[in-house]
């Protein structure tokens, strides 16, 4: 015999109901890839100079203390993050025959990724890492310059250069996309502005400022970027 509704309610009434005991929801373990996620997240959003151990800790909703079970400091997250962007990095079987072609693919890699998360490359240009997976990309590097008959102590100073200048580039380019206010900025003009001032210069100290302007402020997308690449990579390729 179905049971009325209303003695249903009487009898809630009546007597409170005993509630099963709410469990708490227990947070994620602190691990080190959740650290290396949460400062990647830092960095994608509120750019490098947001990147504290504070910061970090807030993105995993948890106090600065709990990190340090898992990383020494913040210079740790810093090797730990520029390794993990490494990681992603696809590394050629090097080719003597497109080894100057591979070279300048493998730093544009390095340069997207520095990109994709403004300000990073500052980590990579403060660090002499040990990080297998940063060791795994200088391997790389130094083997495609070695396959195009490179000296090796060239070879070796060169891959340095390259990672200081893709670095280099890289934060330039964040800092200008990454300035406060950047549309009302009386600090960035346009090209067309740009031209404009420097052939208003006085021609009696800058005659060749004011001649080729146009060609100093040329270069969009990453032209000026390939072109240096170009320059490194060929002088590499004369000193066979």
């Amino acid at each position: 015999m179905a049971v009325d509704p209303r003695q249903r309610r009487a009898a809630r009434h009546a007597q409170p109901a005993t509630a099963a005991p709410r469990q708490a929801r227990r947070k994620p373990p602190i691990t080190v890839d959740r650290i290396i996620d949460a400062a990647l997240e830092v960095v994608a959003s509120s750019g490098y100079d947001a990147l504290t151990m504070r910061s970090v800790a807030g993105a995993l909703d948890t106090g600065p203390a709990s990190l340090y079970a898992h990383v020494v400091n913040k210079a740790d997250i810093d090797e730990l993050i520029v390794g993990w962007l490494c990681a992603q990095l696809v590394l050629p079987e090097p080719d003597p025959a497109t080894w100057r072609a591979q070279i300048v693919d493998v730093c544009a890699q390095i340069r997207d990724r520095f990109l994709a998360y403004p300000g990073i490359s500052r980590a990579a240009l403060a660090m002499v890492s040990t990080h297998l997976d940063v060791l795994r990309v200088n391997e790389g590097m130094l083997a495609i310059v070695l396959a195009g008959g490179i000296e090796p102590q060239t070879a070796a100073w060169a891959i340095d250069a390259l990672w200081l200048y893709v670095s280099a580039y890289a934060l330039e380019r964040s800092l200008v996309t990454q300035r406060p206010g950047q549309e009302d900025d009386d600090r960035v003009i346009g090209r067309d502005e740009l031209i404009s001032r420097l052939t208003a210069l006085p021609a009696d100290r800058f005659p060749q400022i004011r001649r080729y302007a146009a060609e100093l402020t040329s270069g969009t997308g990453h032209e000026r970027f390939d072109f240096t690449l170009g320059l490194l990579v060929d002088n590499l390729a004369q000193r066979r």
